[in-house]
């Protein structure tokens, strides 16, 4: 477990301190993640390196990885609730996101976004440069089809 302090802010990987209610109430609603049902996000959550970010004893942010911990990463599930934008805290999660000693010398970090590009392209992310490499088995109704 680490923990990171800015200010009023925190960024911990303690997995007890994930607010389950925040973040898959957030999710549930994302267009990544929408209509994630509890069970699976919880599962989600044990299985991957958690970040959260809090103001006082309040979550306010997430991301978390996807890992062998030895040459692959999956950044998913990233966000800063609205009433904490524009404080720098996206920029502040990718740093430490980044450079955890844990997530060090990876050949390949892979994320999907709609809307963040400019973020993530701070941080040495760039469009796939072999597309016709990559294949996927994407299914986008899955929580519906489970009955949410």
């Amino acid at each position: 477990m680490s923990e990171w302090r800015r200010g009023e802010y925190l960024i911990t990987t303690n997995p007890e301190r994930v607010d389950v209610a925040v973040v898959h109430g957030f999710l549930s609603t994302s267009y990544w993640a929408k209509d994630i049902p509890l069970e699976i996000f919880t599962r989600s959550v044990e299985h991957s390196l958690n970040f959260s970010v809090y103001h006082g004893e309040r979550q306010v942010g997430f991301a978390r990885v996807i890992t062998d911990y030895a040459t692959f990463g999956y950044l998913g599930d990233v966000f800063v609730l609205e009433s904490h934008r524009g404080l720098g805290l996206s920029k502040w999660l990718m740093e430490v996101v980044i450079t955890h000693p844990d997530l060090q010398g990876f050949r390949r970090w892979v994320l999907l976004t709609r809307d963040a590009h400019g973020l993530y392209q701070q941080f040495g992310f760039k469009p796939i440069a072999a597309p016709e490499r990559y294949m996927e088995r994407w299914v986008p109704e899955v929580y519906r089809r489970r009955g949410g």
